[in-house]
């Protein structure tokens, strides 16, 4: 929507007077809108956007430019971007009904050009952008992006917004390894699980985490320790000798959050993962 305004005058004899001011109104016919289907990001995940436009007028708007900033942010007097077009991921509806894809410029920013948007019809276009690590993974991380809508059939630009948080939950990985990788038998063997938490949330005692394993060929005599301190069978852990089946008790695993530092020179996040580490030793 745009006011303008205007003021006539009337010359006569050498003398002038003004009229009244008359005010206007410019009612935008276009609209946009713009949502992630995703409710969270995670660094290298994927975003699927939809943006919608809609035309509210008795006459098609064609030719419309659209212009994604990727969620670009300044630092050091440079842009960086957080988000990265995800090629060949386009898809153009208009009024329900797939079109041929429209130009793209990958940018950044990202461009898509040949856009049009029939009499009281919609054109809906959806993509992917992917995650890269300009964007925070910390709890209160966020990347805020907007597409703005240009052409000649247009009074002004249109503008779409969305705003997608980082991922607060847990994200773990686990890694098992075996020592000495070689043994005969009655000799002890310890296995080491390395159990990384990469989200920006600690797995506490109420998550009732849990490491499950069966050992083959089965373990006997053995000593369990969780993050280097000596877990006692029954309170810690289950152990069945009969069948080699190794539990521990659900509430006995926690692991930390992971930390996150931003390079002040390059923008670009890492990560140190939260750890924690259980050990088995038993003979086989």
């Amino acid at each position: 929507m745009a006011i303008f305004r205007n003021q006539a005058t009337l010359t006569f004899n050498g003398s002038s007077t003004s009229s009244n001011i008359a005010y206007g109104e410019i009612v935008e016919v276009l609209s946009a809108e713009k949502t992630a289907v995703e409710a969270a990001y995670q660094t290298g995940g994927l975003l699927t956007y939809v943006l919608t436009l809609r035309n509210s007028g008795s006459a098609a708007v064609s030719g419309l430019t659209l212009t994604d900033d990727l969620g670009g942010y300044a630092l050091n007097g440079t842009t960086v971007y957080p988000l990265r077009y995800e090629a060949d991921t386009v898809r153009y509806f208009v009024n329900g009904t797939l079109q041929t894809a429209p130009t793209v410029t990958a940018g950044p920013p990202l461009v898509f050009s040949g856009i049009s948007v029939p009499a009281g019809g919609d054109a809906v276009i959806v993509y992917q952008a992917r995650v890269n690590d300009y964007a925070s993974p910390a709890a209160d991380g966020s990347i805020t992006n907007t597409v703005t809508v240009s052409g000649a059939g247009l009074t002004s630009a249109v503008t779409a917004t969305e705003e997608v948080a980082a991922d607060r939950a847990p994200q773990l990985s686990i890694q098992k390894s075996i020592n000495p990788a070689q043994v005969v038998d009655n000799e002890r063997v310890t296995y080491t699980f390395l159990v990384q938490n990469f989200g920006s949330t600690a797995v506490s005692a109420t998550d009732d985490a849990v490491i499950t394993d069966t050992f083959d060929p089965i373990l006997s005599g053995l000593s369990v320790s969780f993050n280097a301190t000596a877990s006692t069978q029954g309170v810690n852990y289950t152990y069945n000798e009969t069948t080699g089946v190794f539990a521990t008790v659900a509430g006995q695993l926690t692991v930390p959050a992971a930390t996150y530092t931003q390079d002040a020179a390059t923008g670009r996040y890492t990560v140190t993962a939260g750890i924690a580490t259980l050990t088995v030793s038993g003979t086989v």
